[in-house]
């Protein structure tokens, strides 16, 4: 149930029988030489739409500039400031709460959005909730498609090896299922990409100059990816509904 596909009163009636809501956030960014720039938020968007169709759960707009200053060396890169994010995570917040939702699920797509997240859903809980009754309070919380455990296991499974943590064939295996005409392929030279840390966008250009961090993206498939949204799916839709009972 996609929230910008409902009318008002549609919501209206959403609302007596819950005040849980989805919000994906991704982010804009390069994903190597073979993966899409919206990977984050075509992933985090098409998984949360999917639970949210199974298990009737309205699900927000995906929220898709996220904070990748690290990533801003490569072209088509976009980034938010982190105090810019978190201001607008709370305006949204804000307006949710507004209308009687009291449980916002952030559902995230880039490990760059994280620490922001927490970030806000502190400040959210600040503003919001002192004097309310424990009933009316309004809860926030942060997860990511990776973290669920089958996901994780999965990923083991099916890269042992060249997973990495940037442009990883488990987010590109995502996008090739949802988007199987929009399939890239490039030589990538290493075929696994190096490892190591990074200061900056210029660094990060400096020391990964295709973008990808230890992976091996060619390892992807749209098949591996319909196993991973299927697995973080289930994730998402037994995470989600023990939070709503919070």
């Amino acid at each position: 149930m996609q929230l910008a596909l409902c009318t008002w009163p549609e919501v209206d009636a959403y609302l007596t029988r819950s005040k849980g809501v989805i919000v994906p956030v991704g982010s804009t960014e390069q994903h190597g030489p073979t993966g899409l720039i919206g990977t984050d938020t075509i992933s985090a968007e098409l998984i949360a739409r999917r639970a949210g169709d199974a298990a009737d759960i309205l699900v927000a707009p995906a929220f898709p500039v996220g904070v990748a200053l690290h990533h801003m060396g490569f072209a088509g890169s976009m980034s938010l400031r982190p105090e810019t994010f978190i201001a607008a995570i709370r305006d949204w917040a804000t307006s949710l709460d507004r209308h009687g939702f009291r449980r916002i699920y952030f559902f995230n797509g880039h490990g760059g959005n994280i620490a922001p997240l927490k970030a806000a859903v502190k400040e959210i809980s600040a503003e919001l909730n002192p004097g309310r009754t424990d009933e009316d309070r309004l809860e926030c919380k942060v997860h990511s498609w990776w973290q669920f455990e089958g996901v994780h296991m999965l990923c083991q499974t099916l890269y042992p090896e060249g997973h990495g943590s940037h442009a990883t064939p488990s987010e590109v295996a995502i996008t090739q299922y949802a988007y199987p005409d929009s399939i890239k392929s490039a030589p990538l030279e290493p075929r696994i990409a190096a490892t190591g840390h990074f200061s900056g966008p210029q660094d990060y250009r400096a020391k990964f100059p295709d973008g990808r961090i230890g992976s091996d993206p060619l390892l992807a498939n749209p098949a591996d990816g319909e196993k991973l949204v299927d697995a973080a799916v289930a994730g998402l839709i037994v995470d989600y509904q023990r939070f709503i009972r919070v």
